[in-house]
C-alpha cells in the first residue's frame, strides 16, 4: 500500500518512444534505410554464390549420372534465384524511399531557408517601412532648411550702430537732389560769344551782275 499519496511518475522515455523519435528524424531514417539496403546487398551476394555452387554441383552430379541429385541442385538454384528477385524488389523500394526522403529533406531545408529569409525581410521592413522613410526624409529636409537659415544669418554683416537702412537711403536721395540744384544755379563767369554762320553772298552778287549786264544791253539797243 502507498501511505503517502499518489505515486509520482517520471517521464522516462521507453524504447518504443525512442525509436519513434528517431523515426521522425528524416536523417536518421535515411541512415536506417541505407543500413537495410547494405544488408540486402550482402544477402544478395551470398545468394549469388550459392546459385553458382548449386549450378556447379548439378554439373558434377550429371557427370556422375546422378540425374536426381542434379535436379535437386537445380531446384535449390531456382529457389536462391527467386529469393534474389525478392531482394532486388526490396532494394528498389528502399532506394526509392531514400531518394524521396532526401528530396523531402532538401525541400524542407529550402523551405526553412526561404522562411528565414522572409522573416528577416519582414523584420527589416518593420524597422524601415515607407512611413519611417517619409518621416526621415522630412526630418532631413527640415534640418537642411534650418542649416540654410543659420548660414544666411551668419553671412549677414553686423551693424554695431544700429542704423536704419531706409533712413540712409532717404539721406542719400536728399544729397543727390541738393547736388543737382547747385549745378542748375551755377552761372558761368564769362559767356563766350555765339558764332553765327555767315549768310551766303554768292547768289546776290551774281544777281546784281546779271542786272547790270541787262541794263547795258538795254542801253546799247536804244543808242
Amino acid at each position: 500500500m502507498n501511505f503517502f499519496g499518489k505515486k509520482r511518475t517520471t517521464n522516462t522515455p521507453t524504447p518504443g518512444s525512442a525509436r519513434s523519435a528517431a523515426a521522425n528524424n528524416p536523417t536518421n531514417t535515411v541512415l536506417t534505410l541505407r543500413d537495410s539496403l547494405a544488408t540486402l546487398e550482402k544477402r544478395e551476394d551470398h545468394l549469388y554464390k550459392k546459385m553458382e555452387e548449386m549450378q556447379a554441383d548439378a554439373k558434377k552430379k550429371m557427370a556422375r549420372k546422378d540425374k536426381k541429385g542434379a535436379l535437386f541442385s537445380l531446384k535449390r538454384k531456382k529457389m536462391f534465384e527467386a529469393e534474389i528477385d525478392k531482394i532486388q524488389g526490396s532494394k528498389m523500394t528502399l532506394e526509392t524511399q531514400i531518394m524521396s526522403l532526401e528530396s523531402n529533406v532538401q525541400n524542407m531545408e529550402t523551405y526553412s531557408a526561404m522562411k528565414a529569409g522572409a522573416s528577416a525581410m519582414a523584420n527589416i521592413r518593420k524597422q524601415c517601412d515607407v512611413e519611417n522613410v517619409d518621416e526621415l526624409m522630412d526630418d532631413i529636409r527640415e534640418e537642411m532648411e534650418i542649416a540654410q537659415e543659420i548660414s544666411t544669418a551668419i553671412a549677414q554683416p553686423v551693424d554695431t550702430l544700429g542704423t536704419d537702412e531706409d533712413e540712409l537711403l532717404d539721406e542719400l536721395k536728399e544729397l543727390e537732389e541738393l547736388d543737382l540744384e547747385e549745378k542748375l544755379l551755377q552761372v558761368p563767369a564769362s559767356a563766350a560769344p555765339l558764332k553765327m554762320p555767315n549768310a551766303p553772298t554768292t547768289a546776290l552778287e551774281q544777281e546784281a551782275d546779271d542786272e547790270a549786264e541787262a541794263l547795258k544791253a538795254l542801253e546799247a539797243s536804244l543808242a
